[in-house]
């Protein structure tokens, strides 16, 4: 399982499934399997609790793109 962590700045904030949208320093982790399953989730930069971003059932068709599309979620949640 491949994991993949960035920390950035939402200033208009990221929405959540448990709580809403946070905003402020924030950690995305994503997880591959070798399968191409990922998971996405977020937390307040060195914060315990993590929490979902809504959709469901990521799926990656090669498993060696989990780096870009990591990246690529990053960026889009921290543009302005």
């Amino acid at each position: 399982m491949d994991k993949k962590s960035t920390i950035f700045t939402a200033t208009h904030g990221v929405m959540t499934t448990e709580v809403g949208v946070i905003s402020g320093e924030l950690e995305l982790l994503t997880t591959c399997d070798n399968t191409g399953a990922l998971t996405l989730a977020i937390t307040y930069a060195g914060a315990e609790e993590w929490y979902t971003l809504p959709g469901e059932d990521y799926h990656l068709h090669d498993s060696r793109d989990h780096e870009v599309v990591h990246r690529m979620l990053a960026t889009v949640l921290e543009r302005p």
